[in-house]
């Protein structure tokens, strides 16, 4: 802190009175030998000297918080980085409850992996087995189905015909080496033969009501054929009349319709004109009830004007009369004055002078008044005719307008009828381009349906061929083994096994998947007919011959 006498120095020197001039140049010298320590241009006697300890306790005391706060920060840091190296060294330990708690994990885990690739492959192996059951569950199952099939069942069926042919031959011969050759032998043989022979009469009597069983079931089909045939015609035919009538029905729905939106339209044209006359008409009063609410308006106007200016006119007359009356007895009175003897002729030619000024006076006002009237007419006469002009042509061009809007509502009428038809025209072009779709589509349907019918009969054609090569060797491999024994007894076997599947005498059908047809005569007894080889025909009739085959068409 500085004073007016000099520099005052504290913390253990006195306070006094600094020193003469020789301190001051002692000091200067100082200065010059050693360099200076503070900035120039500094007043030294300005300056407070604080000692070492007394400015390290107050930065002390300044930066406390700040220090307090490192510190913690970097004892925060210290702990933290002795806990991630305590945990790093102890992560490997065994000893701990950690690492022991580990290792039992790490076992568990281990046995874990062990059960479950044994059970893999136990999954495995069991999984083989029900893959080896399945197949020859279906192995079974395919053969048992083989087994089932009508040819292989026919095929059977000769088999165990040959067998017990085999067998009865077998049994002929030792009876023939047993018995002996007396009476009782052959009426038993009789007896066998008859009772064979009856046997063979019941069998043939019964596979001939078989036959006229099959054969009345064949004519049930062919009529019940007929019969569907004829209710899919009608039915046809029921549906060709209901759609057209429906068509009939929605032409006739059409023309109404087009007829009602006709007279609808013909019914609005009607009163939008009709609407359009009504507004003129409300136009047209309103206009005449406003002229005449404007002329009495005016009349009321111009009768106020007329009364506002009359008063006026008359309370300007009134006042001029008065002043003029003050001034004439004003004067009268200065003139009586100092012209106490004047003549009364003089007297009566200014009264009638005066007279006469004051009368021409209202005559050229009155005259002025009615110049003005005049004037007013006038120009209400030329603002009436204007504003009747004004409404002449307001009027035409009104009518004009009015015509203008009949011209632009036929023009949207006629628009709208473009329009309408445009749209009517345009829903029949997408009714037959629907058709033309639609027509399209089952026609690729159509032949769809028959590359799906020609595919399918094809695919049904390979599996009849795989299914009878199938057959012919296992039919072929059952000959051989039969045939080792005997050849005599295999021939059920071979007529089982010629081609074509369907147990009849006709030629095989190629085309049908090599089917062998049946062919019954067409008669009472029903039977079915044999197949010769022979080049021609017996009969020369082919329409006979037709009928006897029992074909209709």
């Amino acid at each position: 802190k500085g004073t007016s006498s000099g520099m005052l120095v504290r913390f253990g020197r006195r306070c006094g009175r600094a020193k003469e001039d020789t301190e001051i140049k002692n000091s200067e010298e100082d200065q010059a030998l050693y360099p200076p320590l503070l900035p120039s241009k500094i007043d030294l006697r300005q300056v407070t000297i604080i000692p070492h300890n007394e400015w390290k306790r107050i930065q002390d005391s300044l930066d406390s918080l700040t220090r307090k706060a490192a510190c913690l920060r970097a004892e925060r840091k210290a702990k933290k980085e002795m806990h991630f190296r305590s945990q790093e060294m102890v992560k490997h330990w065994t000893n701990t409850y950690a690492g022991m708690k580990e290792q039992k994990l790490e076992a568990k885990k281990k046995r874990d992996e062990e059960i479950e690739a044994e059970r893999q492959i136990l999954d495995i192996e069991e999984e083989i087995h029900k893959q080896g059951e399945r197949k020859k569950a279906i192995e079974f199952a395919k053969q048992y189905q083989f087994y089932q099939t009508e040819r292989v069942k026919q095929f059977h069926s000769g088999l165990l015909l040959s067998r017990v042919m085999k067998e009865r031959d077998a049994q002929i011969e030792s009876q023939k080496n047993k018995i002996k050759s007396d009476k009782k032998w052959e009426e038993q043989l009789k007896l066998n033969i008859e009772k064979a022979f009856k046997e063979e009469q019941v069998k043939a009597e019964k596979r001939h009501r078989d036959r006229m069983a099959l054969a009345s079931d064949h004519l049930k089909q062919i009529k019940e054929h007929k019969e569907e045939e004829e209710r899919r015609r009608k039915h046809e035919e029921k549906d060709a009349k209901e759609i057209k009538r429906q068509n009939a029905l929605y032409e006739i729905e059409m023309r109404k319709k087009l007829e009602k939106k006709k007279e609808e339209m013909s019914e609005s044209r009607k009163l939008f004109f009709e609407h359009m006359n009504d507004k003129n008409i409300i136009k047209a009063v309103e206009r005449q009830q406003q002229e005449e609410e404007d002329e009495k308006i005016r009349k009321f106007i111009k009768a106020k004007k007329r009364l506002t200016q009359m008063g006026k006119e008359k309370e300007a007359e009134t006042h001029r009369l008065m002043e003029e009356r003050r001034e004439r007895i004003n004067n009268f009175l200065s003139k009586l004055i100092k012209e106490k003897l004047n003549n009364e002729d003089l007297i009566l030619a200014r009264d009638i002078a005066e007279a006469e000024a004051e009368r021409e006076k209202r005559e050229k006002e009155k005259y002025e008044k009615n110049k003005a009237e005049l004037k007013a007419i006038a120009e209400y006469r030329a603002v009436v005719l204007k504003n009747k002009e004004e409404e002449e042509r307001q009027r035409k061009l009104e009518a004009k307008e009015q015509l203008l809007a009949i011209m632009e509502a036929d023009r949207i009428f006629q628009e709208h009828e473009k329009e309408k038809k445009r749209k009517a025209d345009k829903e029949r072009q997408e009714v037959r381009d629907a058709h033309i779709q639609q027509m399209a589509k089952n026609k690729f349907n159509a032949k769809q349906e028959k590359q799906a019918e020609l595919e399918y009969c094809r695919l049904t054609e390979a599996l009849v061929a795989e299914k009878e090569k199938e057959f012919q060797d296992y039919a072929r491999e059952v000959i051989e083994l039969e045939s080792e024994s005997t050849n005599k007894y295999i021939y059920p076997l071979v007529k089982a096994v010629r081609e074509g599947h369907g147990g009849g005498r006709g030629p095989v059908f190629v085309d049908r998947g090599g089917l062998r047809p049946s062919y019954q005569a067409n008669d009472v007894t029903g039977v079915q007919l044999p197949f010769y080889n022979s080049q021609g025909s017996k009969h020369n009739n082919f329409q006979k011959s037709k009928g006897r085959l029992g074909f209709t068409w």
